[in-house]
């Protein structure tokens, strides 16, 4: 599977996709428009090994909610991933059994060397 998760109207994501040119067999799924899925996300989970490793403590709404003064567990991070898609740490990009999450240089490094060898 070659996927990506990301907001077209976030500028950090439309940047990444740009420096990363991905081939034509890649899928993007804006997920704002089109709300990531429970399988989805247990897909996601699966290859990142935590619902927190894709979880955003950036989010504007993980701040007004109160959730950094609170100890979250796997289930409270899953029901906000599926409740607002702010808080997936974004982009998401999925080559085959790798993921690459977040827009750290580094991510987004490791994500072009996953590209050049697939």
């Amino acid at each position: 599977m070659k996927k990506v998760y990301y907001l077209k109207t976030c500028s950090t994501c439309v940047r990444i996709l740009k420096e990363l040119d991905l081939p034509s067999d890649f899928e993007l799924q804006d997920i704002k428009t089109n709300p990531i899925t429970e399988t989805q996300l247990e897909a996601l989970k699966a290859l990142s090994g935590s619902y927190e490793a894709l979880f955003s403590k950036r989010a504007k709404l993980y701040k007004e909610k109160g959730l950094k003064d609170q100890n979250l567990t796997e289930k409270d991070y899953k029901h906000y991933l599926l409740e607002h898609y702010t808080f997936l740490s974004r982009p998401v990009i999925v080559i085959n059994d790798a993921i690459f999450i977040g827009n750290a240089k580094k991510t987004t490094a490791s994500t072009k060397l996953a590209l050049n060898e697939s």
